[in-house]
């Protein structure tokens, strides 16, 4: 894993293709380890994000305590974890802090940092960070914010540097921005299919309503 300066694209390709488990299944251990580096991001671009990384690291809190409980053969995967709770009813249970729940605000977090991270990499030196970013997140993330967090963020996105400022804030030195943009398709890709197979699997358990 990098430094905390930096936003290692090749580990998260690493961690999201080894979360990758038979045709429809994500591991969740693996996909922690790569949604850690990869909500780096979130802090490099500013405080901007700060309230959806502090959040990240509340629900990777939560899921630690299911891997590490007595039930925790149920939390190894997406689909077991899912399965479990629905049969048992526990993603209803009052009290019970439920981990596809959990796991499915990561999952909508997922969705934004790639897609701003695409359209980062498919840009010009002159593209607008600011509307840029905004697009990203009111195709995502913004639905699930009440109307304060909106706004607030939207504001803060313009303080967003140029596109060849905020690269070297997240990459680094030129060569280390060089080597993330080669291995950068890949990790998308990764990324891209990690996120449909939740995706695919919250739909299937119909889980995408959890309050």
């Amino acid at each position: 894993m990098s430094n905390d300066n930096t936003l290692d694209l090749r580990y998260v390709h690493q961690c999201f293709r080894n979360s990758l488990k038979e045709e429809d299944d994500v591991i969740i251990e693996a996909y922690i380890d790569g949604y850690n580096e990869l909500v780096k991001f979130l802090n490099l671009i500013g405080t901007v994000f700060s309230f959806v990384s502090s959040d990240v690291r509340s629900k990777i809190k939560v899921m630690e305590k299911h891997r590490d409980g007595e039930d925790a053969i149920y939390y190894e995967s997406f689909k077991k974890m899912m399965k479990y709770e629905k049969e048992t009813s526990l993603h209803d249970k009052n009290g019970f802090v439920s981990g596809s729940r959990t796991m499915l605000r990561l999952h909508r977090g997922l969705d934004f940092i790639r897609l701003f991270l695409k359209r980062l990499s498919d840009a010009d030196e002159a593209m607008n960070t600011c509307t840029t970013c905004q697009c990203s997140y009111n195709e995502t993330l913004a639905e699930f914010h009440p109307w304060y967090i909106r706004k607030a963020a939207t504001l803060a996105m313009h303080a967003l540097p140029s596109r060849p400022d905020l690269l070297k804030k997240i990459f680094g030195t030129d060569d280390q921005l060089t080597a993330a943009m080669a291995v950068l398709p890949e990790t998308l890709q990764s990324c891209d299919e990690v996120y449909n197979r939740v995706e695919q699997l919250y739909t299937e358990f119909d889980f995408h309503g959890l309050p």
